[in-house]
């Protein structure tokens, strides 16, 4: 998984673009953000910040890369833009559809300067649609494509706020995967560059996969009612003595078996698989009172592996769990705040990485000097507001 070879112009910003180039920052690609020259990436600014002056937010997801401010509404900021793309692999742009074409920095045209790009964007509702143009953020996609509707435990109650920003990540996770792909087709010969077109309500949509074949053939899914959102008294969520929670997820019969004779309760053992609400329902009453019995951790000590009974972790508890510290998912790096690292181990992951943080335009002198601007001519794009 070494991606060293590969630069990526990236020209996203906040959180959806950022999060899938640092996942190829993380991988080894050279990724460097071309911001504008006014305030660039306004997650910089986003409190809260890190002792290193920066948003949190900026500084978790902008490791390793660097920084070019270029004003791409002038005609100089753009052909400094143009002669990068000729040295870069990927362009990947967050604008809303219709922004890069007018800025003349589309596909169709960067493609003339770069025949092998791969150019993706990444956008709400895609670059096609009704809702092609429609301003949003992660919420509204999210309720588009049907999960905020299952984030509740039935229809009396108002659809949940997701505690993550699950379009937004994802959709920059399956943009990062597009455009790993897109590389791979180039390098395996089947064809030169290529368009992508990733919407984050469609990524979030493809999430659906459990209640999908009843939404499509004429049933409408509701929350609590599923088998994966309540319906089942083997997979939910109880409350524990201490005012805690903890999740059983005995979905096959061997771990509801292994759970009952842990908790000697045997008896409940043959309910399993039953579709009778009112066997349901009083299962579901005995597991209440059961787990009402002990706090959280007494019945994380209790129980086995085999019991399929987890904690519901705060996001502090979880990222100081030791299942994840033993991942080596937290970066803790000597000279720069942790972060949450690159979410897969294996043979050949990168180590090592740069954890600095670029500042606005940091590099923009070193990049344009590499692709021929001499002193002087960079002196004058300075002067005239064409970079920073």
């Amino acid at each position: 998984m070494q991606l060293d070879s590969v630069r990526v112009l990236d020209l996203s910003h906040l959180l959806p673009g950022p999060y899938a180039t640092q996942l190829l920052a993380d991988a080894g690609a050279d990724v460097v953000k071309v911001e504008d020259v006014d305030s660039g990436d306004g997650a910089r600014r986003m409190p809260p910040t890190t002792d290193r002056g920066v948003g949190a937010l900026f500084d978790g997801v902008n490791r390793g890369k660097r920084s070019v401010a270029l004003d791409l509404k002038s005609g100089a900021g753009r052909r400094a833009f143009y002669r990068l793309v000729e040295t870069a692999d990927v362009v990947f742009e967050q604008f809303r559809p219709g922004v890069a074409e007018r800025l003349e920095i589309g596909y169709e045209t960067l493609r003339e300067y770069n025949a092998d790009l791969i150019y993706c964007s990444l956008s709400g509702y895609g670059q096609t649609g009704p809702y092609a143009e429609r301003a949003g953020h992660d919420l509204n996609y999210v309720g588009v494509a049907g999960l905020l509707d299952m984030t509740r435990e039935d229809e009396s109650m108002a659809p949940q706020l997701p505690g993550y920003q699950i379009g937004d990540l994802g959709g920059g996770l399956f943009a990062a995967f597009s455009i790993v792909g897109g590389l791979l087709s180039r390098e395996l010969g089947h064809g030169g560059g290529e368009y992508i077109d990733v919407a984050m309500t469609d990524v979030v949509a493809s999430f659906s996969q459990a209640v999908a074949h009843e939404a499509l053939t004429g049933d409408d899914p509701r929350p609590g009612e599923t088998a994966l959102t309540g319906r089942l008294p083997w997979y939910d969520i109880y409350e524990t003595a201490d005012g805690r929670y903890v999740t059983l997820a005995a979905l096959e019969p061997k771990f509801w078996d292994a759970f009952c004779e842990e908790v000697g309760r045997e008896d409940l053992v043959d309910s399993h698989g039953s579709e009778d609400p009112a066997e349901l329902e009083a299962v579901r009453e005995e597991l209440t009172a059961l787990f009402a019995e002990r706090s959280r951790d007494a019945w994380l000590e209790a129980l086995s592996d085999e019991a399929t009974v987890g904690p519901v972790c705060t996001p502090a508890e979880a990222l100081a769990h030791p299942q994840l510290e033993a991942r080596g998912l937290i970066e803790r790096p000597a000279d720069a705040p942790p972060r949450i690292g690159f979410p897969a181990a294996g043979s050949d992951v990168p180590e090592g990485r740069d954890e600095s943080v670029p500042a606005h335009g940091e590099h923009t002198d070193e990049l344009l000097a590499s692709i021929g601007y001499d002193e002087d001519e960079r002196a004058d794009l300075r002067e005239t507001g064409a970079i920073r």
